[in-house]
């Protein structure tokens, strides 16, 4: 009940917290609109104008940079660079970068004695099972983060992997109908949605903006780091240093990213009998065994009784 109590609470204080950030954002537009429509200029003063900024930038923002500026002097060299790059291959999750990154990671460093208190207080536990679940709450704050990006990689990269020889098929059909590389990922692009799409979009835009095309493939190389697509990229990169015909080498990929992605549906079939081995070992043959033996034990107990 302590547990239940503890929890309605704190649900509680994070629905009135929501609700006051809400209202004083509204308060703000309405700030905002009434200067706009009476065409008053902004306030000179540097206070005034951090008071129009949104309640949740004034307290978040301050709070994350202090977080990050505290984990940069306990972090190893490089770690950042680690985590901007990591969160690239994530597809950049809204609201989330290094700096808020980190912070969430100190947060998690710091929230032992958080987990203690629960574990101790109102979930009423105690000795070995009160350290244990407080050693397993730290672990689940601390690591949370870290895990939770790298399932959105792993989720993205097989996302990459699966719709890659779809792409490269309208790419095949639009070349050959007479379309220029860049012309055929423009029309693929808003054609298929997806993370590939997004990234070929990127592309193409970095190819706009000056960027040559080796240039633009290395990096959605970089950003995605999935094999299918680095081999495309690579057989794209000698296609244009040796003069091949694109729309030949594109038929040519296409077919070959159907069959790794056929070999690898087959191995993922071939690996569900092991998968499925430790839950059939340690669940299921327990619960059988006790209905198929359990009576004649009980009827061989009953027989050496008597």
């Amino acid at each position: 009940m302590a547990f239940v109590a503890l929890l309605g609470t704190f649900a509680a204080v994070m629905l009135a917290a929501v609700a006051l950030l809400t209202v004083a954002d509204q308060r703000r537009e309405v700030q905002l609109a009434l200067r706009s429509i009476d065409e008053y200029d902004l306030p000179v003063d540097g206070r005034d104008r951090e008071m129009l900024k949104p309640l949740r930038e004034r307290l978040l923002v301050p709070a994350v940079a202090r977080l990050s500026r505290l984990s940069g002097r306990f972090t190893p060299a490089g770690y950042t660079a680690q985590i901007r790059d990591k969160l690239v291959q994530a597809g950049s999750p809204a609201g989330l970068d290094a700096d808020r990154f980190l912070a969430l990671k100190v947060l998690g460093a710091v929230s032992g004695p958080l987990w203690a208190w629960f574990a101790f207080g109102p979930a009423a536990l105690g000795g070995f099972y009160g350290v244990v679940v407080t050693g397993l709450l730290w672990i689940v704050a601390f690591a949370g983060p870290d895990v939770w990006v790298q399932r959105r990689i792993d989720a993205r990269r097989r996302d990459i992997a699966t719709r890659l020889p779809d792409i490269l098929d309208l790419l095949v059909i639009s070349v050959e109908a007479g379309l220029g590389f860049e012309q055929a990922v423009s029309r693929t692009v808003a054609a298929v949605p997806g993370a590939l799409a997004d990234e070929l979009g990127r592309m193409l835009q970095e190819t706009r903006v000056g960027s040559t095309r080796a240039e633009a493939l290395r990096a959605l190389d970089a950003r995605t780091n999935v094999p299918e697509l680095r081999s495309f990229i690579l057989a794209m990169l000698q296609a244009d240093t040796f003069g091949v015909s694109i729309g030949r080498m594109l038929r040519s990929q296409a077919d070959e990213m159907r069959v790794r992605r056929r070999q690898r549906a087959q191995e993922a079939a071939q690996k569900a009998p092991v998968k499925m081995l430790f839950p059939l070992i340690f669940c299921i043959f327990p619960s059988l065994f006790t209905v198929i033996l359990g009576p004649a034990v009980l009827q061989i107990m009953k027989s050496g009784l008597a």
